[in-house]
């Protein structure tokens, strides 16, 4: 198993404990026939979090079958993924229904239901900008994380997550990134490889897809601009940094097309809409795997990120929902989830458990993640402290030039 170090961030974080690098490991590439612990999340799908690891389900919930729990995430392949990783599991265990609803990040509703006294969500899964956000607000449930379920070996939960993932409000569950992605068969000769591709209108003709939102737009634009990856968010906190990252969307936004879902990327590709998008590394991943897309990814620069449970404050199911969060980000239903998709779980124990894909054997699923070190020589954490603190701000200037 090869280990390694993210980068450490420049800002101040806010998360439960002391600031830590965050550090990842992924299971070595090659042969893992003969690793029993790497054969296991194809061996039994959805059954994998009925490991030790996973909590056995509180005999007060198992038996109220009549009981609907709202878990509300981002759909396609990446809902899939939590559905067969343990969603199908902890309904078996419980007698619980889950009732699995997709959304497109905006967390509005959130405070909409708390606000109003009716809280209709039980467990959402965001990003790490959004969980800090909605627990500075009082709009989350405070998270006891002594109580989640320790490793298999009996490594406390606190240990066992990655440094710097435990929020006072959030349980982690995958490392993401926001990355190029391009159909191969547009460029039978001299592909796009670099960010700075992306913004070649020149040598790459064609309809470009971006992420409707300002987060990691003007990343991106700035990095394509030369800014280094590490001056990123300390440009983007001046006038003059701002104004240079619309500068440079404005090069392409003639030709670019909008996409709000994350399932949206592929298909705009499949399609022939545009020549290359951005996307979250996962769906591009299903495409090329399940559906045999000849899709590429441009892993330069890409941008990093953490999902996270967060519970609404005030929900009628807040101790079933905190159950299901527990069974979800156990050892093993983390690595449920990431053997159906291209997402690092978030515990160090799920680690050294990544083998094959859950229903295609000779896919094996470490050599997809993110998080390589190759992959991330150059990668770009996403800076939730910023975002939290001027989301509002940069969507209104956001949407204001989009009108333009």
């Amino acid at each position: 198993m090869t280990l390694f170090l993210l980068p450490q961030p420049p800002f101040k974080v806010r998360f439960l404990g002391m600031t830590a690098a965050l550090a990842l490991g992924l299971a070595a590439c090659g042969d893992t026939s003969t690793d029993d612990a790497a054969e296991r999340p194809a061996d039994t799908d959805t059954a994998t979090v009925e490991d030790a690891s996973a909590p056995d389900a509180p005999a007060t919930q198992a038996s109220a079958g009549d009981q609907v729990l709202t878990v509300v995430s981002w759909g396609g392949a990446y809902t899939k993924a939590q559905v067969e990783g343990y969603h199908k599991s902890f309904m078996e265990k419980t007698g619980v229904t889950i009732q699995s609803e997709d959304y497109d990040g905006n967390i509005a509703p959130i405070k909409a239901q708390v606000e109003s006294g009716n809280v209709v969500w039980d467990a959402v899964d965001v990003e790490t900008a959004e969980a800090v956000r909605l627990c500075d607000e009082g709009l989350t449930e405070p998270v006891d994380h002594s109580a989640l379920p320790p490793a298999p070996d009996g490594t406390p939960a606190l240990k066992d997550f990655l440094p710097g993932t435990l929020f006072e409000c959030a349980v982690p569950i995958s490392v993401w990134s926001s990355i190029i992605a391009y159909d191969a068969s547009n460029y039978p000769e001299n592909p796009p490889s670099t960010l700075e591709d992306f913004f070649d209108l020149e040598a790459y003709p064609g309809k470009r897809g971006l992420r409707k939102i300002p987060k990691i737009n003007l990343e991106l634009a700035l990095m394509a601009d030369g800014v280094a990856a590490e001056d990123v968010y300390q440009t983007l906190r001046t006038p003059e940094g701002l104004d240079r990252a619309f500068a440079k969307l404005d090069t392409i936004k003639g030709d670019v097309i909008w996409w709000e879902a994350g399932a949206q990327p592929p298909q705009l590709l499949a399609d022939g809409e545009v020549v290359m998008t951005n996307a979250f590394n996962g769906r591009i991943f299903n495409a090329q795997i399940t559906e045999g897309q000849p899709f590429e990814i441009i892993w330069d620069r890409q941008i990093w990120d953490l999902d996270l449970w967060v519970m609404p404050k005030g929900g009628k199911n807040t101790d079933l929902a905190m159950d299901f969060v527990s069974y979800a980000t156990s050892t093993e239903g983390l690595v449920g989830q990431a053997s159906w998709i291209a997402y690092g779980p978030a515990r160090a124990s799920s680690l050294p458990l990544l083998g094959a894909h859950a229903e295609y054997p000779d896919v094996d699923m470490a050599s997809h993640m993110p998080t390589t070190p190759e992959r991330f020589a150059n990668a770009l954490q996403n800076d939730y402290e910023f975002w939290a603190d001027f989301n509002d701000e940069l969507e209104q200037r956001f949407n204001a030039w989009l009108a333009q």
